[in-house]
């Protein structure tokens, strides 16, 4: 697959979960349902291709130690982020309804450690991978100064909450989308 694929369709499956997750509120709850699995389908799908990004990224970057492990720091969110998902899937598919949810949602969350590291801090290493890897590219001048202030307002928009997904998505369009018209990986590796 193109490289550019990945920058482009990620942040746009974003927008799509999203859009899913507008449409799946709109009964005053969400899931279990169609826009529940559509949505977090198109959210893992998003969160796979995160991680030829981060791979991009840090190559454009020089390779060089901190790329590297800002890099693994991402993916490894982005791995935890695909947990997170996945049991949303796994509880979506097997719960009657919401109320059934809540409570298998109760249990995973109960297992020990599961909440920081799948649910809490797993997750913020996604973002933060992204977004120290676009500001150490901008500072190499490997990418205009525009397009990591999009990444890093992206990532400060994520703190409000899942219902800023779709600003989120928007936003990580605009700082991602098209790696080859912004991004001169010569610079990046001088």
């Amino acid at each position: 697959m193109d490289k550019s694929v990945a920058f482009t369709a990620a942040p746009l499956l974003v927008i799509v979960y999203a859009g899913a997750r507008v449409l799946d509120g709109l009964d005053g709850e969400r899931g279990p349902g169609p826009a529940w699995t559509t949505g977090h389908l198109a959210f893992l799908a998003a969160l796979i291709l995160f991680v030829p990004v981060l791979l991009e990224l840090r190559r454009l970057a020089g390779r060089g130690p901190f790329a590297t492990v800002t890099a693994v720091a991402g993916v490894v969110g982005a791995v935890c982020s695909m947990a997170q998902i996945s049991v949303d899937l796994v509880v979506g598919a097997l719960a009657a309804d919401h109320e059934a949810m809540r409570g298998m949602f109760a249990d995973v969350q109960s297992v020990p450690g599961v909440n920081v590291i799948v649910y809490i801090a797993g997750p913020v290493l996604l973002y933060l991978g992204l977004l120290v890897l676009h500001c150490h590219l901008a500072v190499l001048r490997a990418v205009p100064v525009w397009r990591a202030v999009a990444v890093v307002l992206a990532v400060l928009v994520s703190l409000l909450g899942l219902d800023a997904l779709p600003a989120v998505g928007l936003l990580l369009y605009a700082g991602l989308a098209h790696p080859r018209r912004g991004i001169s990986p010569a610079v990046a590796h001088s």
